[in-house]
């Protein structure tokens, strides 16, 4: 036996990539994490629910437990990591980096929609996608809409039938929520009840459109990710084994139809972690639902649950009133935000006689709290309605207090940036329905009939330009100049995509100082588009992510401020989920308005409107201010509102520092 070793080969057995290489860990976890992030880091297999409480660091959770998954030998490509924000994905892959190095780098990480779209244009073609289809955002799947609403003669139906913003939302809803169309008009939209039929043949319409001319509006990435995950076996089997370790950020969140796609990418397996917090699910007007992060151990079996209840954004004083509105709600994961922390005042709560006197106090002491020492832009007032503010802006004027409102049209969504986009579009797919309306109507002497009739023309062709150059009469030169235009710059597709939008842009901009007076500053975005677009290579990925992606701001929002320039914050609490400011003024406290009457239908809508509060109460890091108005007569219901929140009844009076606004000159009375 010695002598037949003495003359033997050494043929290695490598390791099997399922089985995690046993690896010393460079990073100490138990020093940097506190005793629940790391027992949340430390798992590896299995199904894991991980409840994170308001600034109880859930971001240093995920990040650590990608770095010692890498660490522990597993190949980072087989790790996927949904965030609701590419940027989010892309911070915390940069943090894993920093951690543990650029292995970071390998690890795929995005939206929902964006990893959809990677893996529909790797495998769409086996439920007969074609990798080159175009994405419509919210405002092509509406022009879309009506396009087909026109052809199918249902604009003359009558003024009640549904707008194209209504029929998008009804589809994208119908979608989202698992739920018929038919159910869904009949339960949440009764009011067009009678045009059922009528709505559902423009649906089939849609999605037969759609279909045909491979396009995918937003929604559909999810439909026919789940679609294609559901139908071909192989396919499952083949994404499932790839991302062996899934990642799911914000699940609170998530939909019913998010729910059922994590479930098939994790076909072969349940090694899937979700965190979120149950107490901070406040988006159900967008489909999501609070039941999602509920049933999750059911949708996974044997899964484990895990509790961040430290906090390090907030005073003890918030914490204990954020517990207290939580804690009253039915249905929750236990939980009690802490923090190590000592000190802090008690959160004021200021009754005011009207809605003026309200704005009056917010003004006065946010001067008062500038004097101090705190930033404007370390200062927001947050309110559950945008009408809610109206009368607080005109006194902040007045005050000379200058303010951002979040809110208003994204940059994408301006109309100079959709018809730049629709030119670039039309080059990329000249399938593409939605954009070549847009820029048919652009053309002088082209109004919806002409731009209907040219379109089919246009479609039912290989040789579209001869189309547009073929046409005669009062609108034949401006589409012989766009087929000229069109048909240049189409040749040279391949060319990077600022040059295209360049020569493009050449095309538009008399156009565009035909239609709006204000072009200057319409000019300056589109500048910003072309800048953007140098630092993609294809033009595929940069509309792409234009639509996956979309830039916040158009410079036209903020003209006239300087961006060095302090700006005291004003936010629906919706837009301010994520957010922190060291002083926070809640504003409208009241009954009827927080909650809102229409949640008083049922207690599901209800207990929605708690954990809004909750949310907003645990932005504020130093300083809390719960204002209301009393004695405000509301036309809706035709009562007078009169007493704080319902949300407030339960808390104790200690928790709570109670302010009466009172008139200078009437003080002495209350002395």
């Amino acid at each position: 036996m010695d002598s037949l070793n003495q003359h033997s080969k050494l043929y290695i057995l490598k390791r099997s990539h399922h089985t995690p290489r046993p690896a010393r860990l460079s990073l100490n976890y138990a020093e940097a994490l506190n005793a629940q992030q790391l027992a949340a880091v430390e798992i590896v297999d299995g199904p894991a629910l991980v409840i994170a409480g308001a600034g109880s660091g859930k971001t240093r959770t995920l990040v650590y437990r990608v770095a010692r998954l890498i660490e522990l030998g597993i190949d980072p490509s087989a790790i996927l990591l949904f965030t609701f924000t590419r940027k989010a994905a892309q911070e915390m892959l940069s943090r894993v980096g920093q951690l543990i190095g650029p292995a970071s780098e390998r690890v795929t990480g995005g939206t929902f929609h964006s990893v959809a779209n990677l893996l529909l244009r790797r495998y769409g073609r086996a439920i007969g996608l074609d990798p080159g289809f175009t994405i419509l955002d919210r405002g092509d799947t509406e022009d879309l809409i009506n396009l087909l609403r026109g052809q199918l003669g249902l604009n003359e139906t009558g003024k009640r039938f549904p707008r194209k913003h209504t029929l998008a939302e009804m589809f994208s809803k119908s979608v989202n929520t698992l739920r018929s169309l038919d159910d869904l008009v009949l339960t949440q939209y009764s009011h067009f009840s009678d045009y059922l039929p009528e709505i559902t043949k423009l649906h089939q319409a849609y999605l037969t459109a759609k279909q045909q001319r491979q396009l995918v509006d937003y929604d559909d990435l999810l439909v026919k990710l789940r679609e294609l995950l559901g139908k071909d076996e192989s396919v499952r089997h083949n994404i499932s084994q790839t991302y062996r370790y899934i990642l799911v950020d914000e699940y609170q969140d998530t939909n019913p139809l998010q729910a059922q796609v994590i479930r098939g990418l994790a076909a072969t397996h349940d090694n899937v972690m979700v965190v979120g917090d149950d107490s901070q699910s406040i988006y159900a007007f967008r489909g999501a639902t609070f039941r999602n992060i509920m049933d999750f151990p059911r949708l996974f079996p044997g899964t484990k649950l895990y509790k961040l209840e430290e906090n390090y954004r907030s005073t003890r004083p918030i914490l204990e009133l954020a517990n207290h509105i939580i804690a009253a709600a039915p249905e929750k994961y236990s939980k009690t935000l802490f923090t190590r922390s000592q000190g802090g005042s008690p959160p004021t709560l200021a009754q005011a006689v009207s809605e003026h006197a309200q704005s009056r106090f917010v003004a006065q002491k946010i001067l008062e709290l500038r004097e101090e020492g705190i930033p404007l832009d370390e200062i927001a007032v947050l309110f559950r309605s945008s009408f809610h503010t109206f009368d607080l802006e005109l006194e902040l004027s007045r005050c000379n207090i200058p303010f951002i409102k979040r809110g208003g049209f994204k940059f994408v969504e301006t109309a100079h940036v959709k018809d730049l986009l629709a030119y670039v579009r039309v080059i990329h797919n000249p399938h593409d329905t939605v954009s070549w309306n847009r820029v048919l109507l652009l053309v002088e002497g082209v109004g919806p009939k002409r731009a209907r009739d040219v379109l089919t023309g246009v479609l039912d062709t290989d040789r579209p330009f001869d189309v547009l150059k073929a046409v005669t009469g009062r609108a034949g030169q401006g589409l012989r100049d766009l087929a000229t235009m069109l048909e240049r710059v189409s040749q040279g597709e391949t060319r990077p995509p600022a040059e295209l939008l360049a020569d493009v842009m050449d095309y538009y901009l008399p156009i565009l100082k035909d239609h709006y007076d204000d072009y200057p500053k319409r000019i300056r975005d589109l500048e910003h588009l072309t800048i953007m677009a140098e630092r993609y290579d294809r033009l595929d990925e940069f509309l792409a992510d234009l639509t996956l992606e979309p830039p916040d701001e158009s410079v036209m929002d903020v003209t006239g401020q300087d961006r060095d320039d302090e700006r005291l914050v004003l936010s629906t609490i919706h837009s301010a989920k994520g957010l922190e400011w060291r002083c926070v003024f809640i504003i409208w406290l009241v009954d009827g308005r927080f909650p809102s009457t229409y949640s008083f239908l049922t207690e599901e809508d209800l207990e929605e409107e708690r954990r809004l509060l909750y949310v907003a109460v645990t932005r504020a890091k130093q300083k809390l201010f719960l204002c209301y108005p009393i004695n405000i007569y509301d036309k809706i219901t035709g009562s007078v509102l009169s007493k704080p929140s319902r949300f407030l009844d339960h808390v104790p009076p200690t928790l709570l520092e109670s302010w009466t606004l009172v008139e200078e000159d009437e003080a002495y009375h209350w002395r």
